[in-house]
């Protein structure tokens, strides 16, 4: 976990990351990249880019990867953070990860605005995907991980995923 700033105190730890964990960022992140650019639909970060959570007291998370729609990227006002939530962010797991401190982080991300959130364990090579209305699906190696009601047409392969 990087550092961010939740209720105006700054938490976490800045530690580098795995080689295991940048390898899956970048591969999910250059697959979703591609697509989304292909279809011009928004803008895919990486690189922990902060999105403000809630304000006074400031709460900032940064997930490793998120996709904003140009309709929602067309709102943000800031020069920083996103003060405008993106429509999917990913988080990877890593090793120092609890899962009390990601179910945290999905609540803040959905009480921000996101609508899917998807933890990627590297562990058990799944990805597991939250949604904003409360349900849950996880997309083991075999699968084909979709987000249809935020990337229409989208479909990775999860091994690919890992490879």
């Amino acid at each position: 976990m990087g550092l961010e700033l939740i209720d105006g105190k700054i938490v976490g730890q800045n530690m580098p990351t795995g080689y295991r964990h940048g390898d899956i960022e970048l591969t999910l992140g250059s697959i979703l990249r591609a697509y989304v650019l292909s279809k011009k639909l928004g803008k895919v970060l990486s690189g922990e880019v902060g999105i403000y959570i809630r304000r006074n007291p400031d709460a900032v998370r940064a997930p490793d990867l998120l996709y904003i729609s140009q309709a929602r990227f067309g709102r943000v006002q800031s020069q920083s953070y996103l003060d405008v939530a993106p429509e999917l962010v990913v988080e990877i797991m890593s090793p120092s990860d609890t899962w009390s401190e990601v179910k945290l982080k999905l609540r803040d991300y959905f009480a921000a605005g996101v609508l899917v959130a998807w933890i990627v364990d590297p562990a058990s090579q799944t990805v597991t995907a939250y949604r904003a209305d409360s349900s849950v699906q996880e997309f083991t190696a075999q699968d084909m991980l979709t987000a249809e009601d935020v990337l229409p047409g989208l479909s990775i392969r999860v091994s690919e995923i890992f490879e």
